[in-house]
């Protein structure tokens, strides 16, 4: 199964899951990519959630906070890497966050970020997906 991209005309993804378990930043960033012009913006703050929207209805990609509150965003990634979604971490650490191997290649975005960068990783995701 591939993501389709419903995408704006700026050519960024219809449907992105933020995975996110601070909701003060998770409700920053889906306002930020609601302004861009995404369509639907889906939040989950743990890993079960976030599997649980993943399963109601597939993303068109999903931005990943490495570091949840107990537990690491990994499985998601799995999950995303299985049904051919495209993804990008986000984490406070920067680039001295911890990625296993198979997910050393993936985008990555600071935290903070500006909106700038989060818009290009977007539309990236959104011409990738294609």
């Amino acid at each position: 199964m591939f993501a389709m991209i419903d995408a704006s005309s700026d050519g960024l993804p219809g449907d992105v899951l933020i995975v996110e378990d601070d909701a003060i930043i998770a409700m920053d960033f889906e306002d930020t990519v609601l302004r861009f012009g995404v369509k639907i913006v889906r939040t989950a703050g743990s890993v079960a959630r976030a599997l649980q929207l993943i399963e109601e209805r597939a993303p068109d990609f999903a931005l990943l906070d490495i570091g949840l509150l107990r537990e690491k965003s990994f499985a998601v990634a799995e999950r995303l890497e299985a049904l051919g979604i495209p993804f990008a971490f986000i984490s406070g650490y920067g680039a001295d966050a911890a990625l296993p191997a198979e997910f050393a290649h993936k985008p990555r975005l600071p935290k903070p970020c500006t909106s700038d960068a989060m818009r290009a990783m977007l539309r990236s995701a959104g011409r990738a997906a294609k």
